[in-house]
């Protein structure tokens, strides 16, 4: 662990997550030296089992100073009308630990679809995002080009979203190598939501710093070939897209600081 918090220091990142997906509270907790140590900002992406569960995550979140707590909800009731208390109850318990939340729009959780999570949207108007849009090109298979009613549906997203990951998807894949020519279009299509975002963000919170976790997922995220080795390198297609991110920051910001 030392070892990870080393590399990812010295690539210039200005803090490192921990996804409670991948690793125990235990094994997180252990990380807690590592960021007073190395000075990295922390995040906390969590994935909760049900209401009280995502207390222990809000109070990590306070021990490595992050300043909010992703939420991946494991709770996934079928109608809008009963998903609508889950949330309402995450933030509570999140109001009761003074951390913010921010919901990723993910898979396989309670912000599974696009279209019942723009209605918890409309039903909870404090209800705040983490954007992973490559989540919803996929859930939606959203065709090139993007339909001007798909657009106007992201772009609902990004209003309310507060933080953005960087993975690049196609309507049948989730995450494709960046460099590889034929998905150019796609990388353009995110790095055009990604500047929308960090526009509305930086209109409404300017002078503070934007979030922008570089997810990249292993195999079985990543394409891979018939050995089962990935097709492009993940460690260098996060510096890419770090890279990027910084880059349309810095002319959204331009003359601002």
């Amino acid at each position: 662990m030392p070892e990870r918090f080393d590399r990812v220091k010295a690539a210039g990142y200005d803090g490192l997550a921990i996804d409670l997906g991948a690793t125990d509270l235990p094994a997180a907790r252990s990380c807690v030296a590592e960021y007073a140590r190395t000075g990295l900002a922390g995040l906390v992406i969590a994935f909760p089992t049900s209401v009280e569960a995502l207390r222990p995550a809000l109070q990590l979140a306070k021990d490595i100073g992050a300043p909010f707590v992703v939420v991946v909800g494991k709770v996934m009731p079928l109608a809008l009308e009963d998903m609508i208390p889950v949330v309402r109850g995450w933030m509570r318990v999140a109001a009761e630990e003074a951390v913010p939340i921010q919901f990723e729009t993910h898979r396989n959780c309670i912000t599974n679809d696009l279209f019942s999570t723009l209605q918890m949207l409309d039903a909870i108007p404090a209800m705040r995002l983490c954007a992973d849009l490559s989540h919803y090109v996929v859930d939606r298979e959203m065709m090139l080009p993007i339909a001007p009613e798909m657009r106007d549906y992201v772009s609902r997203v990004l209003e309310r979203s507060d933080s953005f990951q960087g993975r690049i998807a196609t309507r049948s894949q989730i995450q494709v190598p960046v460099g590889f020519p034929q998905h150019r279009v796609w990388l353009d299509t995110f790095l055009a939501w990604w500047r929308e975002g960090f526009t509305r963000w930086h209109a409404r919170a300017p002078g503070q710093d934007l979030v922008f976790l570089c997810e990249l997922g292993p195999p079985n995220y990543a394409i891979t070939d018939a050995n089962g080795d990935e097709l492009s390198d993940r460690w260098e297609e996060a510096l890419l897209l770090r890279r990027l991110a910084l880059e349309i920051w810095a002319d959204v910001t331009k003359g601002a600081r």
